[in-house]
């Protein structure tokens, strides 16, 4: 006599947003309380949580630049065990999936496995970052148009050529909207200062969206001095270009030169 497998359960990768629980989609937050088993990313909150089932699993697997984390592996294995034993399985990811969330990779294992996951996207830090602060990251006398890049090399990788991708920036009329990008702040600044003027505006803003939000506005030239003044660090996105003239002048943080003047 055999016993018949147990049904494959579903997994869905669904974005967290930025921190900020209401900025959740409705999409996702019937995901998250269908789920019985939640793989949940560092940076997601917990008021994220609160719409989870309380008889779900929660499964922490934090990644997160400079500290230690989860292999993707591992993660990726997780989620198909479960998926294997009939759970409704959601991968939590701050963001949106596949915007620097490792979803395609999640999504390229899982069909290798037999599974279709469904994606619900998120807002992503890099638009609701900008926005926070009441600033478009396009506009038609500013930028006409906008590039998300991350700030984080692969491993082993030689990362972007920031010199060129400020010569596109300042050609194209584009905002560059860097990810992971403040252990990297000294090369990408000195990368883009041999295509774009010193006085290019740019914002930084720590934890985007959360009641922790800290940021500056500043220029290309004096960004060092800003990150080490307000000390800012990560989680946080880089906003380079004209758009952020648009920042609520309530919110700018003074230069480090002004200050010191």
């Amino acid at each position: 006599m055999t016993t018949s497998a147990l049904p494959l359960g579903q997994v869905t990768l669904v974005g967290a947003g930025p921190g900020d629980p209401e900025l959740l989609t409705l999409k996702a937050v019937k995901a998250i309380a269908a789920a019985s088993v939640i793989l949940v990313d560092d940076l997601v909150g917990d008021g994220v949580l609160a719409h989870a089932d309380p008889a779900a699993r929660i499964v922490y697997v934090g990644k997160r630049g400079g500290c230690k984390s989860t292999p993707q592996a591992t993660i990726e294995q997780l989620m198909l065990d479960a998926a294997h034993a009939g759970e409704n399985v959601v991968r939590l990811k701050g963001g949106d999936p596949f915007i620097f969330g490792r979803g395609g990779e999640e999504v390229e294992s899982l069909r290798r496995a037999g599974i279709e996951p469904v994606v619900v996207n998120g807002v992503t830090a890099g638009l609701a970052a900008l926005t926070s602060l009441g600033a478009p990251l396009t506009h038609r006398d500013r930028a006409q148009g906008v590039v998300f890049v991350t700030g984080h090399p692969q491993k082993n990788g030689q990362g972007l050529n920031w010199t060129r991708l400020g010569e596109s920036a300042r050609d194209l009329r584009l905002t560059l909207v860097i990810y992971m990008g403040i252990s990297s702040a000294e090369r990408i600044q000195s990368g883009l200062l041999a295509a774009l003027p010193a006085d290019t505006p740019v914002a930084v803003i720590e934890r985007a969206s959360l009641p922790t939000q800290r940021q500056c506005t500043t220029t290309l030239g004096d960004l060092l001095g800003c990150l080490r003044h307000e000390g800012l660090g990560s989680p946080a996105i880089m906003v380079v270009g004209d758009v952020v003239l648009g920042v609520r002048a309530a919110l700018r943080a003074p230069c480090p030169a002004e200050v010191a003047g």
